[in-house]
């Protein structure tokens, strides 16, 4: 079975409209004002997958500014869940600084049956993962409907580029040392987490972290597959492609190519995201 952990899904007249979106969002104009920049829907994904064999995915939207567009684009993700059993897993996008408002929508889209929060975009909605306050009433929401949280992860050097962002590793070990219950899958390989795991203080709050690869290709050597595996173990890695960013097919071939063995690359590819979805074996 092959999981892609990561992936975005947009309405079609959003994809359709998207100069105006671009007028609404700073930080979409910011990834998606070059119409080269491709953005999906649910249909694109599932085509998408069935070239590349890959069996399910995770989805979800984007991190809006307007929690209005956020409820618009989380129901289109349950939608697409319910058009796409077993293949679409959706997780909820939020603006944790609507308060109230945004509580309801994380608890409406447990009830739908999204199975996480996420992903996170803390560098553009205007709040940072350290910021605990803020946070602590949805992962209360966590914990009851046993969600799973995913979050971009910024590295904090290497070349700029557009979504980079400033999740810095400082925000992320505060969020875990609060929050070290909670099953976090640190996009884009926890912006060098994995490099600290030798540190006894990481390890003990690391327990429930994974590491997601999405935009390896364009972040790291192929290399860091078998480096990471060293340094936090093959079962807490998780393909993701970042689609509609990169190609399915293009990062499963990277992965393959990567020294690993055959078994550590089943389990990366998806065996992995399947004991984490809770999914029975084939």
């Amino acid at each position: 079975m092959l999981i892609d952990f990561h992936t975005h899904i947009f309405p079609p007249h959003i994809c359709q409209q998207r100069a105006l979106y671009c007028a609404r969002d700073p930080w979409f104009n910011a990834l998606y004002s070059n119409p080269r920049a491709f953005m999906a829907t649910a249909e694109d994904l599932v085509t998408e997958m069935d070239a590349s064999g890959v069996d399910a995915s995770v989805t979800f939207s984007f991190g809006w500014t307007d929690p209005g567009l956020i409820e618009e684009t989380n129901s289109y993700v349950i939608d697409a869940m319910r058009r796409f059993p077993g293949r679409i897993y959706g997780m909820a996008v939020l603006q944790p600084t609507a308060g109230k408002r945004a509580l309801r929508e994380l608890e409406r889209c447990a009830q739908a049956g999204m199975i996480g929060l996420g992903e996170l975009m803390p560098h553009g909605q205007g709040y940072k993962l350290s910021d605990i306050q803020l946070l602590m009433p949805f992962m209360e929401i966590v914990r009851h409907y046993q969600l799973l949280v995913l979050s971009h992860c910024s590295e904090p050097v290497g070349h700029i580029y557009p979504g980079k962002g400033d999740v810095s590793l400082q925000d992320i070990v505060a969020f875990l040392t609060e929050f070290p219950d909670i099953r976090f899958i640190a996009a884009h390989w926890g912006g060098g987490l994995p490099f600290y795991n030798l540190m006894p203080e990481i390890q003990r709050i690391a327990a429930h972290v994974w590491y997601d690869t999405a935009a390896t290709i364009y972040l790291y050597r192929n290399t860091i597959f078998p480096v990471a595996e060293q340094l936090i173990g093959t079962d807490r890695i998780l393909f993701a492609s970042d689609y509609g960013l990169l190609r399915q097919g293009r990062v499963i071939k990277h992965i393959m190519q990567s020294g690993l063995s055959e078994s550590s690359v089943r389990m990366i590819l998806g065996e992995n995201a399947r004991i984490l979805l809770g999914l029975p074996e084939e």
